[in-house]
């Protein structure tokens, strides 16, 4: 199980020792316990099933130099996941348990965590999902609480290099729906769009704001960023975007590493001039470069196809850097497995 080629590795899952569950039922969440494997058996008739009632979470484990193991803002995640459940009607998981989990899941799969240098991480994957006989559109009234886990490599191939996407006029959210938040309909309405941009060459797909669809919402599964030409980091700020965790630590890093100031503004799709880089970034993909735009028939490129902007390219050492633990973090940003 251990003969995995980390350096080589893509984002696909691998066989593992040890994963998470807990069951909710009667209100309360039972201590939960570590299971061999990633099958569960639930009900057909489960309101994850039919009527979409989940919400997940991503995060990585990062082996560092000295050999111990790092979780990256674990908290925030946890938090988040507690937003999502209450958007859609399920118990919130407690930090504490949600902490406990991963922390329990990494543990056992220590030996899995790949090698400090590879730029490979152990990804976790926390997850509630609404089970039971359920017939009717209404809340289950019993819950599965679990984290998952597989080493993994580089999100896309070619690790840190531009790539080009293209704009789609579907939607992945509605103007006042579930776009901030981290349930699979949202997912779901994206694989699609995702599907016609791989087939047409491109890495993924740019969203517009569902409104005017005259605005950059977001790229593909990740957030937008933007660095203009005088040299200020810009993201954009609408309610159908997932508030990221990744981007939320590449503002505070912009604005207080190096010295940019930060804008959550408007990103309109026919002033992409205004730019002189672009990103998506994500738990999974870190960061991705973007080299270029395409928009029916106008393309527009950035920085480089070719080459990493400077400022992405800093941002990306800096944040890759805290989170294998070469860079001193931000205070409550790391959480090191004992």
């Amino acid at each position: 199980m251990n003969n995995i080629d980390y350096k080589n590795l893509g984002f696909e899952c691998q066989e593992t020792h040890a994963n998470y569950i807990s069951y909710y039922k009667d209100g309360l969440w039972d201590d939960g316990v570590l299971k061999k494997s990633t099958s569960i058996t639930i009900s057909a008739f489960s309101t994850s099933l039919h009527y979409g009632q989940e919400a997940f979470e991503g995060l990585k484990a990062y082996r560092r130099k000295d050999g111990k193991i790092q979780l990256f803002r674990p908290f925030d995640n946890a938090l988040r996941l507690q937003r999502s459940c209450e958007r859609v009607l399920m118990p919130k998981v407690p930090v504490e348990k949600f902490i406990d989990a991963c922390e329990q899941v990494v543990r056992a799969n220590a030996d899995l965590v790949p090698p400090y240098g590879t730029g490979a991480t152990l990804y976790l994957r926390p997850f509630v999902i609404g089970v039971g006989d359920n017939i009717g559109v209404r809340a289950a009234k019993e819950y599965i609480f679990s984290v998952l886990c597989s080493p993994v490599g580089s999100y896309f191939k070619g690790g840190l290099a531009p790539n080009k996407f293209m704009v789609t006029y579907n939607d992945r959210a509605a103007p006042n729906g579930t776009g901030s938040y981290k349930v699979g309909g949202n997912y779901a309405a994206s694989l699609w769009s995702n599907h016609i941009a791989k087939q047409n060459g491109y890495a993924d797909c740019i969203y517009l704001d569902p409104l005017t669809h005259t605005r950059i919402d977001e790229v593909g599964a990740a957030n937008f960023f933007g660095i203009t030409k005088d040299n200020k980091f810009i993201t954009p700020k609408s309610p159908s975007i997932l508030s990221s965790i990744t981007n939320k630590s590449l503002m505070y890093l912009a604005e207080n590493y190096l010295g940019m100031e930060v804008v959550r503004g408007d990103v309109f799709i026919d002033k992409l001039d205004v730019l002189s880089e672009a990103g998506a970034c994500g738990t999974a993909a870190v960061i991705s470069p973007i080299g270029r735009i395409d928009c029916e028939d106008k393309q527009h490129v950035f920085y480089s196809e070719t080459e990493v902007g400077p400022v992405t390219k800093k941002l990306f050492e800096t944040l890759t850097g805290i989170q294998y633990g070469d860079i001193e973090a931000p205070e409550g940003w790391i959480h090191i497995i004992e």
